[in-house]
């Protein structure tokens, strides 16, 4: 029997990258997908794209800062598939820039799309869990940053500190109810989302963009590799099928030991 069998996973952040990896993954084990995504054509062809291997998946437009849309698209996955099992809390953003040229307005919509999305999209899908009586497993996508820190990412190493605060406390509230709560703290994977840093990156210090994965991204790893979409999904796939609240309220790091605890 696939891991997944019957369940129903909501996706954030899913046309694209690790989230959509995550979909294509857990629907090879047996979920059924909401794809929801900022961009409601790329999230259908996402969708598209799992349903041409058999499984079922609906493409959704969501702003995850905008709690109309978030609570609206969550119906929308009941309406279609009767529950939520699983939420992957995964779109995000990057900008980067030295502390003092940050101005407010990106600081804010850095903390908005990381830590309100992922606010929002808990209580909608926690909610439903509940309701349920079927239990859950939430689930966020934090970084190595969500234990360290690096230069020029002050928004972003913030949130995904905040990340594992929300997680806990979730974890703590969700156990009467069989709803766990843990965070996949990911190095740097070749998504479009890093490759972008990488000019920036290279621009704001001078230095070479080989220097950047060199020197930078893959500096602390054991083997100087990126991580992949697919360990992140692998990671993903222990958190939503694992069977009893003895793995909740936890931080796993996969970053070819950038970070080891």
């Amino acid at each position: 029997m696939s891991r997944l069998e019957g369940k129903v996973a909501f996706i954030t952040g899913a046309a694209s990258g690790i989230g959509k990896e995550i979909a294509l993954e857990f629907a090879r084990e047996g979920a059924r997908i909401a794809i929801a995504d900022l961009n409601k054509q790329a999230a259908d062809a996402a969708a598209a794209e799992i349903e041409q291997t058999g499984a079922r998946a609906i493409g959704l437009a969501v702003d995850v800062t905008d709690e109309a849309q978030v609570e609206a698209a969550v119906q929308a996955t009941i309406k279609t598939f009767g529950n939520i099992d699983i939420l992957i809390s995964n779109a995000g953003i990057q900008i980067v820039h030295p502390i003092e040229e940050f101005s407010f307005s990106d600081w804010k919509k850095m903390l908005a799309i990381h830590l309100d999305g992922a606010f929002l999209t808990t209580r909608a899908c926690f909610k439903q869990m509940v309701a349920s009586n079927k239990g859950g497993s939430i689930i966020y996508m934090g970084s190595v940053h969500s234990k360290e820190a690096s230069v020029l990412k002050a928004p972003y190493v913030t949130a995904k500190h905040g990340l594992i605060g929300l997680a806990k406390t979730v974890a703590k509230e969700g156990a009467a109810h069989n709803i766990r709560a843990n965070v996949i703290c990911p190095g740097f994977v070749r998504t479009p989302l890093v490759a972008k840093q990488i000019p920036q990156q290279a621009k704001t210090l001078g230095i070479s963009e080989d220097e950047v994965i060199k020197n930078v991204m893959l500096k602390e790893t054991v083997d100087g590799e990126f991580t992949t979409v697919a360990d992140v999904a692998q990671v993903a796939l222990l958190f939503a099928s694992f069977p009893t609240n003895a793995l909740t309220g936890q931080s796993l790091v996969v970053s070819h030991g950038w970070f080891m605890q």
